[in-house]
Formats: C-alpha cells, sequence, structure tokens
C-alpha cells in the first residue's frame, strides 16, 4: 500500500480538502518520497535527522522560505496522519523548522478604487450577473471556491445574509451590503434564478469555474479604469481591511472572513496600521517628513 496515496485520500475523503490543496500535498510528498528513494529508506522509515538532511537538500535547491514551510508542513501534517494509525511509533517532523518566510502584506484597493471597480454599467452584456458577482466579492468577502460554489437557495434576502460552506466544510452566515442585495435580486430576476440553481453559471448551466471569475475581473478591472493586477483575492483583502479599518474588531473580521486561526487574520492590522502611519505623517504638526528638512534636534 502506498501511504503518500493513502493520505491523501484521506484529506479528500475525510478532510474534504480542495483541489488546490491536494495538488500541494501530493508535490510536496512526491519530492520527500524521491528523495527518500534515492537515499535508500522507506518513506514510513525515515527519522528527523534524514527530515533535517531532506529540508536542506531543498535549501540547497533554493526553494524559497514559503515553500519549504509549506513542505515541511505537508511532512508533519502526513506523518501525524501515520502515527495516529499506528503505522509508525513517533513523528520525526514533530520538531523540525523551516527558515521563516517574510510576511508579505496583501495588496488592496482603498474604498474609491473599490467603488470604481463594483458600479459596473448594468447595460453591457453580462453587466447585471458582473455586477452581482463583484458586488457580493466586496460586500461579504467570500473566497473564490466559495463564490463559485453558491447556489441561490444559499442566500437569505430577508436577513441580509449568505450562507456559506468554507474549508473543511465548514458553514458561516456572511451579511450581505444593501448594494450586494439588490445587485443580485436584479441579476436573480434576469436569470431566471431558481433555487437549486448556481447564482454564478457557467457553460452547460455548472457553476461558473473560478478562472473564468478570475480572467473577468481582470477584464472588468482595465475597463474600469484600474490598471493594477485585480484577482478575487484582493477583494477579499479589501473586505477585511476596510471592515477592520472601521470597526477595529479583529474577531469580528475572523468570523467573517472564516479563518480558523486568528494569526491569520492578523496580517490586516498590519495593513491598518499602514494606513494610520500614513494619516499622522500627513496631518500631525510634529510628524518627520522626510526631505523636508531632515529629523528636527531634540530640546534640551
Amino acid at each position: 500500500m502506498d501511504p503518500c496515496q493513502d493520505f491523501l485520500s484521506y484529506l479528500q475523503v475525510e478532510r474534504r480538502a480542495s483541489a488546490h490543496t491536494l495538488d500541494a500535498y501530493r508535490r510536496d510528498l512526491a519530492a520527500l518520497a524521491g528523495w527518500a528513494g534515492e537515499a535508500g529508506v522507506g518513506i514510513e522509515a525515515l527519522a528527523s535527522e534524514q527530515l533535517r538532511q531532506f529540508i536542506a537538500s531543498e535549501h540547497r535547491r533554493s526553494l524559497s522560505p514559503k515553500s519549504l514551510q509549506r513542505r515541511l508542513s505537508a511532512c508533519r501534517s502526513f506523518y501525524q496522519w501515520l502515527l495516529k494509525n499506528g503505522r509508525i511509533q513517533t513523528n520525526p517532523a514533530a520538531a523540525l523548522r523551516a527558515p521563516r518566510a517574510p510576511r508579505k502584506l496583501p495588496q488592496v484597493l482603498d474604498a474609491d478604487e473599490a467603488v470604481q471597480l463594483v458600479e459596473l454599467p448594468t447595460d453591457a452584456p453580462l453587466g447585471l450577473r458582473d455586477r452581482a458577482l463583484l458586488e457580493l466579492f466586496y460586500s461579504s468577502g467570500l473566497r473564490l471556491s466559495e463564490l463559485c460554489a453558491l447556489r441561490w437557495r444559499d442566500l437569505d434576502f430577508a436577513a441580509g445574509v449568505v450562507n456559506v460552506l468554507g474549508k473543511g466544510g465548514k458553514q458561516r452566515r456572511v451579511p450581505v451590503g444593501s448594494h450586494a442585495r439588490r445587485a443580485l435580486e436584479e441579476w436573480r430576476v434576469n436569470s431566471g434564478g431558481q433555487p437549486a440553481l448556481p447564482v454564478f453559471p457557467g457553460r452547460g448551466g455548472a457553476p461558473i469555474s473560478q478562472r473564468a471569475v478570475q480572467i473577468r475581473i481582470k477584464q472588468l478591472a482595465q475597463r474600469q479604469g484600474l490598471f493594477k493586477h485585480v484577482h478575487p483575492h484582493m477583494l477579499r483583502h479589501s473586505f477585511a481591511s476596510h471592515i477592520l479599518e472601521s470597526s477595529g474588531d479583529l474577531r469580528g473580521v475572523q468570523e467573517l472572513l472564516g479563518h480558523a486561526d486568528i494569526s491569520t487574520t492578523q496580517i490586516y492590522t498590519h495593513l491598518d496600521f499602514q494606513h494610520l502611519a500614513k494619516v499622522y505623517d500627513a496631518a500631525h504638526p510634529r510628524a518627520k517628513r522626510k526631505g523636508q528638512g531632515g529629523s528636527e534636534p531634540l530640546a534640551g
């Protein structure tokens, strides 16, 4: 029996991992299995020191710290699963650490740019659909996979919420803003939306593909005069940043985004601080500005 394939089947069936996650784990475990084969050791027999050698060899191949972290995370999960199922006695990856990757702040649209993007003319071909899609993205901060999977029955127009099936099969309810509700209602009437049908159908009536949405948003951003690299996750980032900036409620933003760990949400506090720092530097009479005479001397 192939332990890697058994583990991937577990992730797919029991953990309901996404296709993207499965592909990443498959690549990481294939790299580990390849290295173990060259070393003449079975993947279930690798010791901690050998796993350190594997990570070191990946580092020498110039794999980025972020990729190394993901690869090691896959190893930890894999060996933890083997341990839980009695196929090994100890987890050789438990104490291993990868180099820390610098955290890259997500790019966002400011509030004016977001409005510029979502306020599409609705008289164009697919204008009602595109307006509803963009408004919902920015209103509710959905993941791309969540938006593509939506059915009309998931929307509660009376309550102003959408029921979302997120990562790991976890459900959450997210508010839908008034502009998004109006756009969705217009699109439902125009498209003849029925409860079981996809909100955003693609070819043959199946849910629209994630790739089609990515391409369409890029096109719409350019049409609206936004020449940034606008993509679905940027709208999710913008939603989170703008909500946090207005409310300061990190836990609330965590719930809205469906993050299991608040440390994932905390990156938006850095974005908020950047905004506050710019406001301070522009407005405070004693703020120091580079190129304007340098630093003031300290008073004695």
